[in-house]
């Protein structure tokens, strides 16, 4: 069976990334000798029901099926925003039913598409924001890497960048100063940091202030979803990457008058929803990225 989900299993030995697809990480031994792993997953859209993909809930539960079937348990997932397509509560239920099968401790932050309700983001701060700051951004530390999600989806106009707000690089520049230069950190957010392509609004206005905070770390990498397709690029001691979505793809920047869902071939579905996989490697040797579609 081809898997139509997609997920990242990353995994960090001696405090460096390392991503591989879960085509992957299910043919490895389960015996054989495991980093510190943790998985990400993105863009689900639950409740969309459109032609790119008329049943967005079974697709993520081919993409949770293949989680469990892992040799190697998580230590944690984190979801890159967009959980829901509409912000209903149902498809938050729906969402939060399948991934609590995993059995992993997940770490959230919102795409825009889950800041739809009346209360423009209170339902999903009052579900996943917990212990969070302002419109639910955090931080937290694990196997002596420093995890940070941010938002950058709160106010967003239509085809506008992402923002973080003055509020929030306050908070970041504070949060980390506290942090030894040479702790790996982990930086996830919806909307891509950088600037992939801002006449669709895939980027953030105020990235790049977020980004002079993290210079001065020898290992920084920055996780985001929105775009639906793999995009990675190194500057200097940071690593980009964004995830595919759960749901549907969307065309490559400047490929079609919009962006939003795209329609593919019946039965092609699958190969634009594939794996990637991504390796980092330290020093001065080169950054291998493979991309692997999952049929074709």
């Amino acid at each position: 069976m081809n898997w139509a989900g997609t997920g990242i299993l990353w995994g960090l030995a001696g405090g460096l990334p390392l991503g591989i697809g879960l085509d992957k990480a299910l043919a490895a031994e389960a015996t054989a000798p495991q980093p510190f792993t943790f998985l990400q997953i993105s863009d689900s859209h639950v409740g969309f029901d459109k032609p790119a993909n008329p049943n967005a809930l079974a697709t993520l539960q081919e993409a949770i099926d293949r989680i469990k079937a892992l040799p190697v348990k998580p230590a944690f997932m984190i979801h890159t925003g967009d959980i829901s397509h509409l912000s209903k509560a149902s498809e938050f239920d729906d969402a939060d039913k399948l991934i609590a099968e995993t059995g992993l401790r997940v770490f959230y932050v919102p795409g825009e598409h889950d800041l739809l309700d009346e209360g423009q983001g209170k339902a999903y701060l009052d579900r996943y924001g917990k212990g969070s700051k302002g419109t639910g951004w955090y931080s937290f530390d694990q196997e002596g890497v420093h995890f940070v999600g941010l938002v950058n989806v709160a106010g967003l106009a239509a085809g506008g960048l992402g923002k973080l707000g003055p509020d929030q690089l306050a908070w970041l520049k504070n949060d980390l100063g506290a942090v030894s230069a040479s702790t790996p950190v982990v930086v996830f957010a919806h909307i891509p940091l950088w600037s992939i392509y801002p006449e669709w609004g895939w980027g953030t206005d105020d990235g790049a202030e977020a980004l002079s905070n993290l210079k001065r770390f020898g290992s920084v990498t920055i996780l985001n979803g929105h775009i639906h397709q793999v995009m990675q690029k190194v500057e200097g001691n940071v690593t980009f990457h964004t995830a595919r979505s759960t749901a549907f793809p969307q065309p490559a920047p400047g490929k079609a008058p919009a962006p939003g869902p795209m329609k593919v071939p019946a039965g092609d579905l699958r190969k634009y929803l594939g794996v990637a996989t991504v390796d980092f490697v330290r020093g001065s040797q080169p950054l291998a990225i493979v991309d692997r579609p999952l049929a074709g």
